[in-house]
């Protein structure tokens, strides 16, 4: 069976890997997935400077998914780079991908600069989705904005991949608007989706919300986001083609969501809230539970499943 993966020239032995945010941010966390079967070390979104995010409660696991409001609590660009260089040194065969997230062009341009001069790192995901920093939008809702910054990043020397981490869009029109601006650059790849934004979930027991920060609105992921997932990627998918590979992220549990998605036209798939809910083993369940259902279907190459949606 030939069911690995790649970014451009980076190979990836397998489809599913962790997606930036849980059980990513410290050391102890990264190494942690290199002992997994995840197809590469994802680190956590990181600012020029550490972030302590926004205050507690933040977090809580619900019956079909999360609600988060985490804030982009993270380590601070220089020792994402330290941790880079220790991974490498022990993991040597699995790609590192880093997660970058700035609040102007020059930070975005100063870390993208700073990891494209970094050897120890594979692949770049530009963060331009975080809804959870109070009194930022996100970025990549402003075409404009976003049409601006992709060209200053692209204009910055260096030979690494470049991705793009999006929000859930939900008119087709944003949809087509942001590909337009996609198509304009070297673009390697998108993950759709970041989670949901803004949303609030109470407890009718305590009569309170579940989280605190930004009036008790945080992002939402699992079962609530898989069909706004699956419309983004085959979207995508559609007004793009294969030049840009598609890599899912939003409500993955089991092997049918991975199948689903593949259909739908992702090439990849990360985990998220079942990370965080059952640890790194949720890499190995949902891969022999993939493989068995390829192997009972008679696949023999992920390429015979990518875009085959079959039409009604």
């Amino acid at each position: 069976m030939s069911f690995t993966a790649k970014i451009w020239d980076t190979e990836f032995p397998g489809v599913i890997y962790n997606s930036s945010g849980p059980r990513c941010t410290t050391l102890e966390e990264l190494s942690s997935l290199w002992d997994s079967t995840s197809s590469a070390i994802m680190m956590k979104s990181c600012s020029p400077e550490p972030r302590e995010g926004n205050p507690l409660p933040r977090y809580s696991e619900v019956e079909l998914g999360s609600i988060n409001s985490i804030g982009l609590a993270n380590h601070g660009y220089k020792k994402y780079i330290e941790y880079a260089a220790e991974l490498k040194k022990q993991f040597p065969n699995k790609p590192i991908v880093v997660s970058i997230v700035g609040f102007s062009h020059e930070d975005f341009i100063m870390l993208v600069t700073a990891f494209q001069n970094e050897e120890n790192v594979d692949v770049l995901e530009v963060n331009l989705s975080c809804p959870n920093v109070v009194g930022k939008p996100q970025i990549a809702y402003d075409f404009e904005w976003s049409d601006e910054l992709i060209a200053k990043l692209f204009a910055i020397p260096g030979d690494k991949p470049i991705g793009f981490k999006l929000p859930p869009y939900f008119d087709p029109i944003h949809t087509e608007m942001m590909a337009e601006v996609l198509r304009k650059y070297p673009v390697s790849f998108i993950t759709c989706i970041n989670s949901v934004g803004n949303t609030l979930i109470i407890d009718p027991e305590t009569e309170q919300p579940l989280i605190a920060p930004k009036w008790w609105l945080g992002g939402l992921g699992w079962d609530y986001v898989k069909p706004i997932a699956l419309a983004n990627v085959r979207s995508f998918y559609k007004l793009l083609g294969d030049k840009v590979t598609i890599i899912w992220c939003g409500g993955i549990k089991s092997w049918v969501d991975v199948f689903e998605h593949l259909l739908a036209g992702a090439s990849m798939v990360q985990l998220g809230t079942v990370l965080g809910k059952e640890g790194t083993d949720c890499f190995e369940r949902i891969e022999k539970e993939f493989y068995t259902y390829m192997d009972k279907k008679w696949y023999t190459d992920i390429k015979q499943v990518i875009w085959k949606l079959q039409e009604l």
